[in-house]
């Protein structure tokens, strides 16, 4: 063994317990469940060679990248020492245009869910584990990537995560424009989180309308519940502007400029009612009545 390569093991087995900060990525297929037996195998195969092909197109080594087959999808991990915007940008691109390329001569194009986040990942003889490992899985099975892709008929979206949104996106690059991205807010199993979606060679995409829902929890019950509470503790400059559905209410989205200029908005999905320093002099209702009231006018 050169003595390159000794080094390189002993210094692997050294940190092995070690986590070490790696840029993770998800990639997931739209609707797996419904190729059959004889149509999985191709389907796998022109995902690897989407992603290979980028990666290559990229100057990332494909040994550079930790890899892990996940039957529908492929998680990936990329160490540090590669920009995590090159992948953000010129690998994203190059998957979105051999996507396009792959899907040309199909009847039923294969689409791609892409998360990234970046997180202390852990690797082991059977691969890598760690919060950032399951924040980007989440992502990528999100209810709000799933309906983009299919309401947008997309062949990729992506998601990242808020810290590498405001850490690397931000700032653009590169193909990266900032102004392409849009924030969603995602009520997760581990807590309410944001995260930024892209379309590829489009603008940026309509979120507003996509509720917060449990990633790969649309039916879960409550869902929608907990998400619109944690939406509701998002300041608005960093939540997608939603669209107030409360019936009788006649003045749709409130925002409150007190507090210093602040502002304070209010996504509601049934009636809504702000009421700001009042003094009743007499009892008062408040809400709507419902019922047969034979009083009632």
């Amino acid at each position: 063994m050169e003595h390159g390569a000794q080094h390189r093991a002993a210094h692997e087995a050294f940190d092995a317990d070690e986590a070490r900060y790696e840029l993770v990525i998800s990639v997931d297929a739209r609707r797996s469940g419904q190729y059959n037996d004889a149509e999985k195998p191709r389907m796998r195969q022109r995902i690897y060679r989407v992603l290979e092909s980028a990666l290559a197109q990229s100057g990332v080594a494909r040994d550079a990248v930790h890899r892990e087959d996940r039957g529908d999808g492929v998680l990936m991990s990329v160490p540090g020492r590669i920009p995590v915007s090159r992948l953000l940008g010129l690998w994203t691109v190059e998957v979105h245009e051999n996507l396009r390329e792959e899907n040309g001569s199909l009847l039923v194009p294969l689409g791609l869910r892409v998360a990234m986040h970046v997180g202390p990942v852990r690797h082991d003889s059977r691969g890598i584990s760690g919060r950032a490992v399951d924040l980007t899985c989440r992502l990528a099975d999100s209810s709000v990537a799933r309906e983009l892709l299919d309401r947008e008929r997309a062949d990729l979206v992506l998601a990242v995560s808020d810290s590498l949104y405001a850490d690397v996106v931000q700032a653009g690059g590169k193909f990266i424009d900032p102004a392409r991205f849009a924030p969603a807010r995602l009520a997760l199993k581990e807590g309410a989180v944001t995260a930024w979606f892209h379309l590829p060679g489009r603008p940026a995409p309509d979120t507003g309308a996509l509720g917060p829902r449990e990633a790969g929890g649309d039916d879960a019950p409550g869902a929608a519940g907990a998400g619109g509470a944690a939406e509701a503790a998002v300041p608005s400059a960093q939540r997608p502007r939603g669209d107030v559905d409360g019936g009788d209410s006649d003045g749709g989205d409130v925002e409150d400029g007190e507090d210093g200029g602040g502002s304070v908005r209010y996504t509601a999905r049934g009636d809504l009612s702000v009421h700001r320093h009042n003094v009743y002099q007499q009892p008062v209702h408040i809400g709507r009545v419902t019922g047969t009231d034979k009083g009632k006018d």
